[in-house]
């Protein structure tokens, strides 16, 4: 894997791909276990909460929904009890590091120094969960100095995970302990690629995503919006869309499905650690044969450019 040197406290974009493996940091695989069982405890933790808040037939739940950013952006109960709970498990498991979490928050500035950083997500995709679309996931990983170490990724309904370690390889664990290593499609031509992407909540950003990807749908194979970017991430990796982007990621939307995609050889291409959604910079993963042609059309269309939020 290789990491090309920009500072992660610039705004310019990291790039990384998986050409050459690189040594395994000495504590990649044991923060990749620690990912995995707190991925894997919260995953638990939502499938159950999920009957009882909204019930049977997933319609109630008065009172367990607020909204944030904008009246669309919405956060449940679930969301916070599950990230309390993540919080809980690694004070207990690793007192000594801190925790940026998409609820509770945290100092994105140490997800740039040498410290251990645990970036969570405790529901992406919490509108599908409010629906009742099963596309959505626990996102968790382990971040030193703007780099992601380790990361699990759960998909809650179907109880599979998703998880690497730097220089580790990827891996698919189905319910039935079934492992699966990871791989990125073959595909040579962006004409021929199935593209994900998402959209944010803020109105002015929607539009201008709209009408980016007006363009870029006659230029590939078809465009997927599943409504989880860690779930995106993670297709990429095993093969079942060949790119994702998205303008306005967080870290915690991203932190353990870049690594997940990268190790599993796609190229990625982020924001610093330490950008937030607001500065709307694009993210990218893509597999190796149309990464370069990808980037290229995003230019050629203006994709690239950032779409802060007003």
């Amino acid at each position: 894997m290789e990491y090309v040197p920009e500072s992660t406290s610039s705004r310019k974009p990291v790039t990384v791909t998986a050409d050459n493996p690189e040594f395994a940091p000495p504590d990649a695989a044991e923060l990749r276990r620690v990912a995995v069982e707190l991925a894997e405890t919260a995953a638990a933790h939502v499938r159950a909460r999920r009957p009882e808040v909204f019930g049977p037939a997933g319609t109630g739940g008065d009172g367990a929904v607020r909204t944030k950013s904008t009246p669309t952006d919405p956060v449940t109960v679930v969301d916070t009890e599950t990230e309390q709970l993540i919080r809980t498990m690694l004070a207990r498991l690793r007192p000594a590091d801190h925790i940026l979490g998409e609820e509770g928050g945290g100092d994105p500035s140490r997800a740039d120094d040498d410290t251990v950083v645990w970036v969570v997500d405790p529901i992406d995709g919490t509108v599908n969960f409010l629906y009742g679309i099963p596309a959505y996931a626990v996102s968790v990983a382990a971040m030193r100095a703007g780099r992601s170490i380790a990361g699990a990724v759960v998909d809650v309904a179907a109880a599979q995970t998703y998880h690497a370690g730097l220089g580790l390889g990827a891996e698919r664990v189905d319910a039935d302990g079934s492992v699966h290593p990871l791989g990125a499609t073959p595909v040579q031509s962006v004409r021929m690629a199935l593209v994900a992407t998402g959209f944010g909540y803020g109105v002015a950003r929607r539009a201008r995503q709209a009408a980016l990807v007006a363009e870029v749908l006659p230029r590939v194979r078809d465009i997927r919006r599943i409504g989880a970017a860690a779930l995106d991430l993670c297709m990429v990796a095993e093969g079942r869309v060949d790119a994702h982007y998205e303008h306005g990621l967080n870290p915690w939307d991203w932190a353990a499905g870049a690594l997940i995609a990268t190790e599993a050889g796609a190229r990625v291409v982020h924001p610093p650690a330490t950008s937030t959604g607001g500065a709307g910079e694009l993210f990218v993963a893509a597999a190796p044969g149309i990464a370069e042609e990808l980037l290229a059309l995003l230019d050629e269309l203006g994709v690239s450019a950032p779409i802060p939020e007003p």
